[in-house]
């Protein structure tokens, strides 16, 4: 791998010289710049962000916090951040916040000591006061407060879209599952849940899960034991489903026939179960990508349309859920 020692000693010219056309700062000549750069691309020279931010005290690093990278959802969103910063000439720092408030003050003090231009986070602790006088702007993503420009999906809709779908192929006792309680976007799928099937008069049991899928192991048992008539379960997201799915197996039920399930999210995952996973999509892949954007107009100092970008959710049926006539 070529260092800037290497490009100068190609263009025949200081290391400071290089340095001052990396940088834009200084003095230097236009053949020189020529020389330079014609070196870096010969040599295929990629510059240390991290030694030009502390040289600069700026970068073209963004810090992305993510709770917990081994639920297939938040990669999605990763993706979707990297490919429009990507495109922007911005590098991305990935943190794994675990859900732990230790890790993820960790995670910030490390973005502030690379001089990061921005964060986008997607954790749990969007309420607390974690990122207040930082120097750099902070849009929160799949997550909202009154506090941030954030960018998230239109959880009441798919709370109420799942109700509608499950009430409409029949299931009479169903199981709702409460995501965590400080997040709004999964109290506002579980609200939409509940409106829905209160309306309609449905009997339903809430259980309250998170969205680990350690966690939602234990819960599909508990689920069972203790609602054994439960004919129908909307998830809180579809790691959730998948233990009820895998749990529902074990015990011999029939999928779709006597126990529907409905996921939330649609993972890459959902497809591949067996039978494979109706779910809510949200768009996880544009989501991240819109978050990207609208953190590149803050930190550009550009207008801002809209502060607060809600994403619509769709309804994906695949084999979970019991077929009915389009015009029932």
């Amino acid at each position: 791998m070529a260092t800037i020692r290497d490009v100068a000693k190609k263009a025949g010219v200081s290391v400071a010289t290089v340095s001052r056309v990396l940088n834009n700062k200084g003095y230097a000549h236009e053949d020189t710049r020529k020389l330079v750069n014609e070196a870096i691309k010969e040599l295929n020279y990629k510059p240390n962000e991290v030694a030009r931010s502390l040289y600069n005290k700026k970068s073209r690093l963004i810090g992305l916090l993510l709770p917990d990278i081994r639920n297939p959802y938040f990669p999605e969103l990763a993706r979707g951040v990297e490919d429009e910063m990507q495109e922007q000439g911005l590098h991305l720092i990935i943190g794994n916040a675990d859900e732990k408030l230790e890790k993820e003050i960790d995670y910030i003090q490390t973005f502030k000591q690379n001089n990061v231009i921005g964060i986008i986070s997607a954790t749990n602790q969007a309420e607390t006061k974690l990122y207040e006088n930082l120097s750099f702007p902070v849009v929160l993503l799949d997550r909202i407060t009154n506090s941030y420009p954030s960018v998230y999906a239109d959880g009441l809709d798919g709370g109420k879209k799942a109700a509608q779908e499950m009430i409409r192929r029949g299931s009479k006792r169903i199981a709702l599952l409460k995501g965590p309680i400080e997040l709004r976007t999964a109290q506002d799928r579980f609200k939409g849940a509940v409106d829905e099937l209160c309306n309609a008069n449905v009997d339903f049991q809430v259980i309250t899960s998170s969205f680990s899928f350690h966690d939602a192991e234990k819960m599909a048992k508990t689920l069972f034991e203790k609602f054994p008539e439960t004919d129908g379960v909307i998830a809180s997201n579809d790691l959730s489903a998948a233990a009820i799915l895998h749990e529902a197996l074990r015990i011999g039920r029939s999928i779709p026939d006597d126990l529907q399930i409905i996921g939330y999210d649609d993972i890459p995952l959902s497809k591949l179960l067996f039978p494979p996973l109706s779910t809510i999509r949200q768009p996880a892949y544009d989501m991240g990508r819109e978050a990207a954007k609208l953190l590149m107009k803050i930190i550009n100092k550009k207008p801002l349309v809209q502060k607060n970008i809600q994403m619509p959710v769709t309804f994906i049926e695949r084999q979970t859920t019991r077929k009915v006539e389009k015009n029932d």
